[in-house]
């Protein structure tokens, strides 16, 4: 809740006039508490993993119609039955177990130091500690994930996240209930370290759930904005992590390829792309003295 009566008491607070934002911010939060405006993380995070995916779940049933070539295993198939199943366990979790987390998570907010009030953040605040928050989620993750490949992390923990092979974007959050409390720590770090705003911080939440959505979409698309993204793994880069499965010890980031680079663990994601560009080229050839016919190796390797 903001400490102003009226905007006049606010543009006197700041010594200058509210811009367009902070005059919107006001007119909606200035009677609202802190918690309540924690809490529209529930809503987003239920509207992101509703509706997000769904431009997914169309391209899956019209795959005939020229996304085939996008997919990344496409000899694999989803039904829709078989995503709302997923759907269905995701917001299972969501009501049991995500948003309770999220009312009771409100004192450590309000601890790091997270605010509400005036002024807004610049684009440039929100931009670097949004890198920030990427950068440390990143990292951290890199290591939970992998100790989540373990032998006891995995049997006990991790496989249920990897019961899909080929990801689906629906799959993304779709986890064991204790594997979504401990990558929680990674997600709240960031934010303790370099706390912001609450909008920097719905915007983080929001940013991070699409960012899972789309590595877990299946498909790797080249007009992705994504693509423009330094260091970015994206959808074909954790693909394989779900396509290796139990025994993958490769591409373990959540976001970035960089931890993987370092530490060596992404030798067999590099010699799988290396394996299937001499294969494609062998195609190509192939393909050409046979009167042009081509034939596409990387469905094989990929799907088989």
């Amino acid at each position: 809740m903001l400490p102003f009566d009226t905007m006049e008491e606010a543009t006197t607070f700041l010594g200058r006039n509210l811009t367009a934002a902070e005059s919107f911010w006001f007119n909606y939060s200035a009677r609202k508490s802190d918690y309540y405006l924690y809490c529209h993380n529930i809503l987003f995070l239920f509207l992101i993993f509703t509706f997000v995916p769904l431009p997914l779940v169309f391209i899956e049933m019209m795959r005939s119609l020229g996304f085939d070539k996008y997919k990344i295993q496409p000899k694999v198939s989803s039904s829709v039955s078989e995503m709302l199943r997923c759907y269905k366990d995701v917001m299972r979790l969501f009501v049991l177990l995500v948003g309770p987390l999220q009312l009771a998570s409100y004192p450590s907010i309000k601890m790091v130091g997270i605010r509400t009030g005036l002024p807004l953040p610049s684009k440039w605040e929100i931009v670097a500690q949004l890198t920030v928050y990427f950068m440390v989620e990143d990292y951290t993750n890199y290591w939970i994930h992998r100790f989540l490949h373990g032998k006891w992390g995995y049997e006990k923990i991790h496989r249920v996240h990897h019961e899909y092979s080929a990801p689906i974007g629906f799959a993304a959050p779709y986890a064991h209930w204790l594997e979504v409390l401990i990558l929680g720590i990674p997600t709240f770090l960031g934010p303790a370290i370099v706390p912001g705003h609450m909008i920097t911080f719905w915007l983080w939440i929001a940013l991070r759930q699409i960012e899972a959505i789309e590595t877990h979409s299946g498909y790797d698309f080249p007009w992705s904005p994504t693509k423009y993204i330094p260091f970015y793994g994206g959808a074909d880069y954790h693909d394989y992590h779900h396509y290796v499965g139990q025994q993958s010890q490769s591409n373990f980031a959540s976001v970035f390829t960089y931890c993987d680079y370092i530490y060596g663990t992404d030798k067999g994601y590099r010699y799988h792309k290396k394996v299937l560009r001499k294969l494609k080229e062998e195609s190509r050839i192939d393909g050409a003295s046979n009167g042009g016919s081509y034939y596409a190796p990387t469905q094989d390797l990929k799907s088989e």
